[in-house]
């Protein structure tokens, strides 16, 4: 099985990198085949250009874009790690879903509307905040993310949404333990979800 792990963080060493790291070892342990695509350190440009509009006048697809979709064409499981800031994913990453997962590769336009290309395809996410859980719940952001981002992310693409896995609280100077402890809840969401 081949995953795209997709981090979104400008620190290469953050708490959520971690947390991609953790996945990608886990998953190349257990013999699957697995494509880090780092954004920030790709420095991948976010902006939907005017020409990458379907119905633009000159509609044409950029370099980096056909690239992503060459190498992304035979992935099973796309697994998005990212931090939550101000209740939702980090700009990079919104446009990396835009600019790449757009018509022709993640749906395509039919009389009746669009129709999801990904059918059979995974999707999986793991996030942090700086907020608690409980705050994130509290607060209706949880649900909100969850019905206009990953929901609808996944159903417009036709992706099965396997699992969200978040942690909260996670502050400068969290202890060791406890971020191993995280890395182990990932390398056992790995496992629970992708071992036969």
């Amino acid at each position: 099985m081949k995953h795209a792990v997709i981090l979104a963080h400008p620190r290469s060493d953050s708490f959520v990198g971690s947390i991609a790291s953790a996945y990608r070892e886990e998953g190349l342990a257990r013999g699957h085949e697995i494509l880090f695509r780092d954004l920030y350190r790709m420095k991948f440009d976010p902006c939907l250009h005017e020409s990458e509009i379907p119905w633009s006048n000159h509609f044409a697809l950029r370099d980096d874009v056909l690239a992503e979709r060459e190498l992304l064409k035979d992935v099973n499981v796309f697994v998005l790690c990212y931090p939550i800031w101000l209740n939702s994913p980090p700009a990079i990453l919104k446009g990396y879903l835009e600019r790449v997962f757009g018509m022709g590769f993640a749906f395509r336009r039919e009389a009746t509307g669009n129709a999801p290309l990904m059918m059979g395809k995974k999707l999986i996410s793991f996030t942090s905040s700086g907020a608690p859980t409980e705050w994130v719940i509290q607060s209706g952001a949880w649900q909100a993310m969850r019905t206009l981002f990953d929901g609808h992310f996944a159903a417009v693409c036709g992706l099965q949404l396997v699992d969200h896995v978040h942690f909260g609280g996670v502050v400068p100077g969290i202890r060791a333990d406890s971020v191993e402890a995280d890395m182990e809840t990932t390398r056992k969401t790995f496992d629970r979800h992708f071992l036969d």
